[in-house]
C-alpha cells in the first residue's frame, strides 16, 4: 500500500475537519451547529493509488472530481475507503464490479465486509482524532468528532462538586456555633466531617459499577442524594429535639447521605473527559471538575462564617446552603447520556470490568506509587481544611481570618492549576510533574507547625497559598496518569480508589488529630485547646511519604511508565511519560 503525507483536505482516504462534511454530521445524528469547529489535523495521511505506478497532478485532480462522500473516492476504477473500528484503521479498495480487495490483496465479494487492518502508523489518526475531527466513511465508519453540548454536562459535574463540598464543609467553620446549636462538643461536630469521608467508602463499589455504564447515571445518583440529604439536614436544624437544641441524629442523617454521594461525583471527572474531551482536552477537563470539589469547600470556609455570627444563625444557615444545593442539582437530570460518536479511537476501545481490572491493579507497582501518595496527601488536605478554623482560633485569630486562611489554600490552588493543566496537556509531563509537587507538599506540611504561633496573617496565608497551588496542581496530573497507565481499564476504577483512599484517610487523620487536641483551660496547655501536635503529625507522614513517588522509573523500570492512552507515530501505539 502507498502512501505519502500530504496538507490538503481532499486528499484520497483524508482525515479531515471535524466540521467539513454535512453529510457525516448529519449521519451521526447531531445537528450541525452542534458539532464544534476544531482545527484541522497537524498532519493528514494521503492513501496512495492501489495499482502500481505514479500518478500526475491532473490525475489527482480528476480523482477529486470524483469525489464520492467522506474518505471515499474513486482512482482508476477502484474505491479506497477508510474504515475505523476500536481504534484500528482498515482500509480496503472497492473495485468496480462491488468486491473488495483489502490491502493484503486478498478479493472478496460485494457483500464481504471483513477489512484487514491497514499499516497505517496511529500518529496520523490520532492528531487527527485529537483535534476530534476524523470524517465519518460509508459502512459504518466511526466518526471522531467533540460536540459542545459536552460543556453543559461538564459545567453541571462542576457545580455538583461544588455543592457536595460546600455541604461537607456547612458545619467545621463555625464548629463551636454548632456545637452550642445542637447541644454538643466540638469533637462531635467534627464527627459530621469524618462521617461524610466515611461515607464515601460505602457508595465506592456502587461508583465503580454506574460508571462503568457512563457518566450521567452516577450523575443523577449524586443530585439524588444531595437533594434528600439537604433537606434532611434542615429538617434536623429546624425541629428541635426534646432538650430543646437541634435535632443532631437527624443532621448526622443527613449529612451521611450526602456523603453517599460525594463518590459518584468525585470519581465521574476522568470517566466523563475519557467520553467527551480529546486528549488535548482531557487534563483541563479533568482539573476542572476534579477541583471544584476543593473549591466548593473554600466557598463553605469563606461564606458560612459570614452567615451564621452565633449559635441561632446555624438553622438558617443550612436552609440557604440547602436551596442553593437544591438549584444545583436538578438540572442534572437533563444532561446528555454520552455523545453520538467518540471524540478519540480510544474513547471506541472497550473497557475492562471491575473483575479484571483487580488483577492489574494489584499487580502494577507504578500505579500504587501514585495512589498511595496521592491518597495520603487528599486526606492530610481533608484533614487540615476541616480542622483549620479550630487550629488558629487557639492562637486569637477570629473564624473570618480562618475563613479566609481557608479560602487562600483553595483559590490559589485553582490559579495554579489553571496554570499548569493546560501545560501538561500537551507535554504529558506528568513524572516530572509528580516529582517536584510532592517534595513542595511536604515541605509545606513542615512550615505550616510553626505558623499558628506567629499570631499574624502573613504567615498561614503564605504557606497555605503554597500548600493549595501545588497540592491542586497533583490532582488532575495524578488522575489522568492513572488513567494512562491502566488503559483500557474504565477510568473510573483508578479514580475511584485513590479518591477512597483519600477520603479514608482523611477521616482518620481528623479522628487522629482530634485526640492530639491540648488539653482546655486549667490544664496548662499554651494555648488551651491548641492543635500543635496534630500539626506536627501531619508533617510527619508528608515527609514519610515523598520517596514512594520519586521512585517512579527508577531502578530500570522506566518502560512502565507507559502512556498507553495516548498514541504515537512509533508504531507501537503508545508513548512513555516524560521524566
Amino acid at each position: 500500500m502507498a502512501g505519502s503525507r500530504n496538507s490538503s483536505p481532499s486528499a484520497a482516504g483524508r482525515l479531515g475537519r471535524g466540521s467539513s462534511s454535512s453529510s457525516s454530521s448529519g449521519s451521526s445524528g447531531a445537528p450541525s451547529e452542534d458539532i464544534e469547529k476544531t482545527p484541522a489535523a497537524a498532519e493528514e495521511y494521503v492513501l496512495g493509488p492501489t495499482d502500481s505506478g505514479s500518478s500526475s497532478m491532473q490525475q489527482q485532480k480528476q480523482k477529486q472530481k470524483q469525489k464520492l462522500g467522506p474518505g471515499l473516492e474513486h482512482g482508476q476504477g477502484k474505491t479506497k475507503k477508510l474504515r475505523i473500528s476500536n481504534g484500528r484503521v482498515r482500509l480496503a479498495s472497492r473495485d468496480g464490479d462491488g468486491s473488495t480487495t483489502t490491502d493484503d490483496g486478498d478479493v472478496h465479494d460485494g457483500d464481504d465486509d471483513r477489512y484487514r487492518l491497514g499499516r497505517i502508523t496511529t500518529r496520523e489518526v490520532e492528531d487527527a482524532a485529537a483535534a476530534g475531527s476524523v470524517e465519518e466513511g460509508d459502512g459504518g465508519s466511526v466518526v471522531y468528532r467533540v460536540y459542545k453540548r459536552r460543556w453543559f454536562g461538564l459545567v453541571q459535574l462542576t457545580l455538583l462538586n461544588i455543592i457536595v463540598s460546600w455541604d461537607w464543609m456547612t458545619f467545621a467553620p463555625v464548629a463551636q456555633h454548632a456545637a452550642a446549636y445542637y447541644g454538643k462538643p466540638e469533637s462531635a461536630i467534627n464527627w459530621l466531617s469524618t462521617a461524610f469521608l466515611f461515607a464515601f467508602l460505602v457508595s465506592a463499589p456502587a461508583t465503580v459499577y454506574m460508571l462503568h455504564l457512563g457518566p450521567k447515571p452516577s450523575i443523577i445518583a449524586a443530585a439524588v442524594l444531595v437533594l434528600i440529604g439537604n433537606w434532611v439536614r434542615y429538617a434536623g436544624s429546624h425541629v428541635a429535639s426534646a432538650d430543646g437544641a437541634g435535632n443532631f441524629g437527624v443532621v448526622m442523617f443527613g449529612q451521611i447521605l450526602v456523603g453517599l454521594a460525594q463518590p459518584f461525583v468525585l470519581s465521574a471527572p476522568t470517566r466523563y473527559s475519557d467520553m467527551w474531551f480529546t486528549d488535548r482536552g482531557r487534563v483541563a477537563a479533568t482539573a476542572l471538575t476534579s477541583l471544584a470539589n476543593p473549591f466548593g469547600a473554600a466557598i463553605g470556609q469563606l461564606v458560612v462564617p459570614f452567615m451564621v455570627a452565633g449559635p441561632a444563625d446555624v438553622s438558617n444557615a443550612v436552609l440557604y446552603v440547602a436551596i442553593i444545593s437544591s438549584v444545583c442539582a436538578v438540572p442534572s437530570f437533563f444532561i446528555p447520556a454520552s455523545p453520538p460518536t467518540p471524540p478519540t479511537p480510544s474513547g471506541t476501545t472497550p473497557k475492562a470490568s471491575l473483575r479484571e481490572a483487580l488483577p492489574q491493579l494489584r499487580g502494577s507497582l507504578e500505579v500504587w506509587l501514585l495512589i498511595v501518595p496521592f491518597s495520603v496527601y487528599v486526606g492530610l488536605f481533608n484533614s487540615v481544611s476541616s480542622l483549620l478554623n479550630q487550629i488558629l482560633m487557639p492562637y486569637g485569630f477570629s473564624s473570618d481570618e480562618a475563613g479566609i486562611a481557608g479560602a487562600l489554600l483553595i483559590v490559589v490552588g485553582l490559579v495554579g492549576s489553571a496554570v499548569a493543566s493546560p501545560v501538561l496537556d500537551r507535554t504529558k509531563a506528568f513524572t516530572a510533574a509528580v516529582k517536584v509537587a510532592v517534595p513542595l507538599i511536604a515541605l509545606c506540611y513542615l512550615a505550616f507547625i510553626w505558623m499558628p504561633a506567629t499570631r499574624a496573617v502573613a504567615g498561614p496565608y503564605a504557606v497555605l497559598s503554597v500548600l493549595g497551588a501545588t497540592s491542586f496542581s497533583l490532582v488532575p496530573v495524578a488522575l489522568e496518569f492513572l488513567c494512562e497507565l491502566t488503559h483500557p481499564l474504565s477510568p473510573e476504577v483508578t479514580s475511584t480508589v485513590a479518591w477512597a483512599g483519600g477520603q479514608l484517610l482523611g477521616g482518620v487523620f481528623i479522628v487522629i488529630s482530634d485526640a492530639l487536641k491540648a488539653g482546655g483551660e486549667g490544664t496548662g496547655a499554651d494555648p488551651p485547646d491548641n492543635l500543635d501536635h496534630a500539626l506536627v503529625f501531619s508533617a510527619v507522614v508528608a515527609l514519610v511519604v515523598v520517596p514512594v513517588p520519586l521512585a517512579l522509573g527508577s531502578f530500570g523500570r522506566r518502560d512502565r511508565l507507559v502512556m498507553k492512552r495516548s498514541r504515537s507515530g512509533d508504531g507501537s501505539g503508545s508513548s512513555r511519560a516524560t521524566l
